[in-house]
Formats: C-alpha cells, structure tokens, sequence
C-alpha cells in the first residue's frame, strides 16, 4: 500500500472505471421542500441547514430541470471537456413528493443528451415501497445512486442537531433497498451522508459511526465537515459560545481515522464540505478545499494508512 496517487476509493476514479472517462455531477433544483422545513416534523429545518436546503435555488428562478442541465452540461463541457453527466437531485428531499411528481422528474432529467445516471439526495423517513421500486426500476438503463442523509448513528446527536429521525429509521431504510435490489434484481447504489464535528461528538463516537456504515451494506458516504451558515440555529450557538467549530488538523486527522474504518471497495463521494463563501460563518479554514485534500492525503501518507486498513 505505497500508491501516493490514491489511498482511498474517490469518486471521480469510480466513475472513470465505469465509463473509461469523465463524468461529471450537474445539481438540480427539482424545487420540492423539506418535512423537516414545512411543519410535518418541524419547521426549522436541522440546526446547519441554510434556507436553501443546500441548493442552488433555481427554480425558484424558473429554470426547468432540463434547462439546469443544459446549464451545468455546457459549463461542464466547456471547463472539463466532458460529454457524459450525472443529475444530482441535491436541494431539500427529493423522494418528499408523489411517485408520479418523481417519475416525471426522473424521465425529464434521464432524456437529456448526455446524461448517464442520478443521484437522488433524500432523507431515510422519505421512502417507501413503492418509491424504491420506481427508483430501482431505472438501475437496468442508467447509474443510480440513492443518498440518504444519516449525519451520525448517535440519537443523542440527531435529536441535538433537530435531525427528524433516529438511527433505526436509516437502518430500516437501507434495508428496503436492498430488499429491493434482490428481489428486483436491480442495482439502486446507496450512499450516507456524515457530518465530522456535530455538536457533543468526540472523535471516538465520529469513528463509531464509520466502523458501523461499513456493515450497513451500503455503497458509498460522503464526508462533511460542519460549518456554520448564517441564518441558522448553529450560528447562534456559535456566537453563544456553545459550539466551536474543529481546527484543520483536527478534521484532517479525523477524516483519516474515518477512512481506515471504510471498507476497501466503498465510494467515498466527498471528503469535505462545500461552504458558499456568501453564506459561510466559521471556520475561514473550510474555503480552501485544496489544502484539506492535500493535508489529507499527505497524513494518510504518512501513516502509511489506507482506506480498509482497520475494517
């Protein structure tokens, strides 16, 4: 295990391997809402969220799903030359709608040129039989991932952070899947959503949770790192004194703790947070990605450590 080049299992390799060469992510805003924001659970959302539910807000700005794939396809060919994409169904929860409000995004997103697969970001109370088995029935013809967003396996973190959920309602969710896949004999990718830095966690209980979505027969996570967003509860409590944002070398060091307890062969999708510099309150450190990676990969280096090293 001396490759210098990847230590991990990242997306964009992934992707290549599947398709022998690029392809990109394009977020849409399929305009839906949050039961978390609307009164069903709560109405103020979790305790990070911004009022945009980590979207772009397009459509609030009248852009079709289709036309915010021509957006993002032509940029995207333009910067990367790319010619394959995947949608990201990313604002808010986007299984939080009728199946036939899905089906309809679904077909509009999967018929435009260029366009290989999807991501669908939603919350594990937001699915159901029926749902999955619309979602599984286009795994045959196109890359389907399905994200839920999980945070942390504690309760006691999920009731702080107003989450909605327990830990038992993603299990439950992640089993309906892959119930799912066997029976259907389709392929719906799961992916988690973690969150390095809630509030009352140590690093020990942000381990504990990497140790057990390894054995939750899901295919891929995403890593975030808590930032506080203007406008929301966690900016009050960090004015108050009752939360302190992690240092870079804190987060690095635990990102890497993290990995070592993945399986070898899960996607890690993302390895840090994406602040809007506009919206972002604390830390200042979190709007230079590219020294989070390196510092990254050079720890893992270092300890001559590996994604799957102690799973």
């Amino acid at each position: 295990m001396t490759d210098k080049i990847r230590r991990y299992l990242d997306y964009n390799s992934y992707l290549k391997a599947l398709y022998g060469e690029r392809v990109q992510k394009i977020v849409i805003d399929a305009g839906l809402n949050c039961p978390n924001r609307d009164g069903s659970i709560s109405t103020g959302g979790c305790i990070y969220c911004n009022s945009k539910g980590s979207g772009s807000g397009l459509w609030s700005k009248g852009l079709s799903i289709t036309e915010q794939i021509e957006l993002g396809r032509n940029a995207m060919a333009r910067r990367y030359n790319a010619k394959k994409f995947l949608v990201y169904f990313q604002s808010y929860t986007n299984t939080y709608t009728t199946c036939e409000r899905m089906k309809n995004m679904y077909d509009e997103a999967l018929g435009v040129d260029g366009v290989v697969g999807m991501a669908i970001g939603t919350r594990p109370d937001c699915v159901d039989r029926e749902k999955v088995e619309l979602i599984a029935s286009y795994s045959d013809k196109y890359l389907v991932w399905l994200e839920y967003g999980l945070q942390s396996i504690h309760d006691k973190t999920l009731t702080l952070i107003n989450r909605g959920h327990d830990f038992s309602c993603c299990v439950d969710a992640i089993n309906l899947v892959n119930e799912t896949n066997t029976r259907f004999n389709s392929k719906i990718n799961m992916c988690v959503h973690i969150i390095l830095g809630l509030p009352g966690e140590t690093k020990d209980m942000m381990v504990e949770t990497a140790r057990t979505i390894g054995n939750l027969g899901v295919h891929g996570v995403k890593i975030h790192l808590l930032y506080v967003v203007k406008g929301t509860l966690l900016e009050k409590m960090w004015i108050d004194g009752d939360y302190t944002c992690m240092t870079q070398n804190e987060y690095v060091e635990t990102v890497c703790d993290f990995i070592e307890h993945l399986p070898k062969n899960m996607v890690v999708q993302r390895i840090t947070g994406d602040p809007h510099p506009d919206e972002l309150v604390a830390p200042d450190w979190s709007l230079d990605k590219h020294t989070t990676f390196n510092m990254i990969q050079k720890t893992l280096e270092k300890r001559d450590s590996w994604q799957g090293k102690l799973f």
